[in-house]
């Protein structure tokens, strides 16, 4: 026999008898009849093929055997620890714990990120939120796909049968120049011809992106200088090295010794999406963190 063969019921019985002192006040705390304590416990007792108790005639309590103690504390140790899985399950059937694995790309992780996990932890702080960064799109629908992440921040994918897409937002293209080198909020598309750019390298993501923008709108980009970061695309602007077309969210905006104009007509926008693997089960939390996502994107790029 073996101890795997008990259930938490007979464990529970046994911890009640100990505690009150009698089957009969057993019964009463439990719920059960005293005959059915007693089955509880005999079962109890041919799972670890032991004697728990040395049974005295008349109103005398059960006293535990030496192995009825070992029993009673691996019992206890037992109960407690499914206890305390019912209340993580609880907070995790209600959103308020568990992990999430979300993948993201470089302007997501540097503006949506920040302001949205600090929502959760406000929230949610027992959601432990783990994030793996690519600009690769295609390796972010692949790890979603392959179960390496609950989530993932893409832009543009297109529907898949797949996948669960959400566009959080729509994420206009800017123009950066150099202070006061433009005289309004705008810069006309034929005011970027002949320009030096500074961009990423042309096979990131978002520099395709730039680029198949601006050749559908008659415009040959000259690029004098290229970065894979955006911080450091900004500061060439910034010292005047050249011009830059960025999506809006990859900006920082609070930097006021550059010029961030609309470009007119405008190039058509990214779609910030959240993709998730179709028909799989993901925790509760999932819930909180798509709100809150759509809220931040909705937020960042409104202004």
């Amino acid at each position: 026999m073996t101890l795997r063969n008990a259930d938490p019921r007979q464990m529970a019985a046994l911890v009640a008898v100990v505690e009150t002192g009698t089957f009969a006040a057993a019964a009463d705390r439990l719920g059960f009849t005293q005959s059915a304590v007693s089955q509880q416990i005999r079962q109890l007792e041919r799972a670890a093929d032991v004697a728990l108790f040395d049974r005295q005639r008349g109103p005398r309590p059960a006293e535990l055997t030496t192995a009825g103690r070992m029993v009673l504390e691996l019992a206890r140790g037992v109960l407690a620890r499914i206890d305390r899985m019912d209340e993580q399950l609880e907070l995790l059937q209600r959103g308020l714990a568990g992990r999430l694995v979300v993948g993201t790309f470089q302007s997501a992780s540097a503006e949506l990120l920040p302001n949205m996990l600090a929502r959760m932890r406000a929230d949610t702080p027992d959601v432990d939120v783990q994030l793996f960064e690519t600009d690769d799109l295609d390796e972010l629908v692949d790890n979603v796909l392959t179960d390496e992440t609950d989530l993932a921040f893409t832009v543009d994918v297109a529907d898949d049968p797949r996948l669960t897409i959400e566009v959080l937002a729509h994420d206009p293209f800017v123009v950066l120049a150099p202070l006061g080198a433009v005289p309004g909020p705008t810069v006309r598309a034929d005011d970027l011809r002949g320009k030096p750019l500074v961009g990423q390298p042309g096979v990131e993501t978002v520099q395709r992106m730039v680029d198949e923008r601006l050749q559908q709108a008659g415009i040959v980009a000259d690029y004098a200088f290229r970065f894979r970061n955006n911080a450091a695309v900004q500061t060439m602007v910034r010292t005047g090295m050249g011009w830059a077309v960025m999506p809006s969210l990859a900006v920082d905006h609070d930097d006021h010794d550059i010029g961030i104009h609309h470009l007119e007509p405008p190039l058509p926008p990214r779609a910030i999406q959240l993709i998730r693997k179709r028909g799989r089960t993901l925790p509760p939390a999932v819930d909180r963190f798509r709100a809150i996502a759509a809220d931040v994107a909705h937020e960042l790029l409104a202004r």
